[in-house]
């Protein structure tokens, strides 16, 4: 009794989603029942999503290489910001001063 009331306390703090005892007993039922998901990994997913965004956003790529690193975050959001930390050489196309440039 004990375990399940601490399995649904867990799924609803790091998922956001509500917990169904009957389900969680018998590990079937409709999947739509478990909301929309969220919680404390979705908050870190979606700051960590924005912080990305904003590096993207401020490094000296190409627009269309900008425009393609977005998409693969926006589409992918654990995924894509895996494979940008490895694969982006963010070292590179670092703007440097991280502020805007003065005018001649």
């Amino acid at each position: 009794m004990i375990n399940a009331i601490f399995f649904s306390l867990l799924v609803q703090v790091c998922f956001g989603a509500p917990v169904d005892e009957t389900v969680v007993a018998t590990a079937g039922g409709n999947a739509w029942q478990y909301g929309t998901g969220g919680g404390i990994i979705g908050l870190a997913v979606l700051i960590l999503d924005v912080i990305f965004f904003l590096e993207i956003l401020k490094s000296n790529r190409p627009p269309s290489h900008k425009l393609l690193w977005s998409l693969l975050i926006f589409l992918f959001p654990i995924f894509g910001m895996i494979i940008y930390w490895l694969f982006s050489n963010r070292a590179a196309h670092n703007s440097g001063s991280g502020g805007y440039e003065a005018l001649p």
